[in-house]
């Protein structure tokens, strides 16, 4: 890990699983199904994995259609059978999923200190709207970057290529924050700093490169880039 504060001029952070907890949608299974923890797992990991087996065989379609078929996956891989309307009411939870605490308080932090802070994600400019209107983050946030711009999910570089040229700043200047250690691999090896948020004492995949820095909130990245 070799993070240099001083190199920072923008912050970059992603969505799901780093602003607002994907686990949120667990609330809205238990009334529907069973199994409520495999099935959010499997949904979860299937749509991520849709995401790249889309960018190998250039097949495009929206984060929300891709966490559709992944949710269909993960009931029908449990024998849940639920009517299009239920299935629908489901996938909508992502449209108002719970923030982490430090968030709204530890981007405002980052902003006071004179960063401009973009969310990249592989969500849907709709989704994206959506998420920042529910964490209550309008003013702390410079603007969304999402994937659908280019057609590319994460962790295409690409994406992050174009996170630079929207944000107007150099690779190297940036630091993205994430908390899936893929994003944070795919941001390094595109030419940015990469931060691993850690909040629950994880375990960093063995594959690939250690992150820049590691931090368990936004407050911890605050403190960091003050040296």
């Amino acid at each position: 890990m070799s993070f240099d504060p001083t190199a920072v001029d923008t912050i970059t952070v992603d969505s799901y699983g780093t602003l607002v907890d994907p686990r949120s949608v667990e609330a809205t299974l238990e009334a529907h199904v069973d199994e409520i923890r495999p099935i959010s797992n499997l949904w979860r990991s299937r749509s991520i994995m849709y995401t790249m087996v889309g960018n190998f065989v250039d097949e495009y379609q929206t984060f929300y259609e891709m966490n559709r078929d992944a949710l269909r996956f993960a009931l029908e891989s449990h024998g849940v059978d639920l009517p299009s309307e239920t299935i629908e009411e489901i996938l909508s939870t992502y449209h108002d999923l719970d923030p982490f605490e430090d968030v709204r308080d530890g981007l405002e932090t980052l902003t006071d200190a004179g960063y401009d802070v973009y969310v990249v994600s592989n969500g849907n400019p709709e989704m994206l709207e959506s998420m920042v209107e529910t964490a209550g983050i309008e003013t702390v946030v410079a603007d969304t970057i999402s994937a659908h711009e280019i057609r590319r999910f994460k962790p295409a570089a690409e994406i992050y290529r174009h996170a630079a040229s929207r944000t107007g700043t150099p690779i190297e200047s940036i630091a993205h924050v994430a908390g899936p250690s893929f994003d944070v691999q795919g941001a390094m090896h595109a030419g940015m700093q990469g931060v691993w948020i850690d909040r629950q004492d994880g375990v960093w995949d063995p594959f690939g490169s250690e992150p820049d820095l590691v931090v368990e909130t936004f407050h911890d990245l605050v403190d960091e880039l003050a040296g």
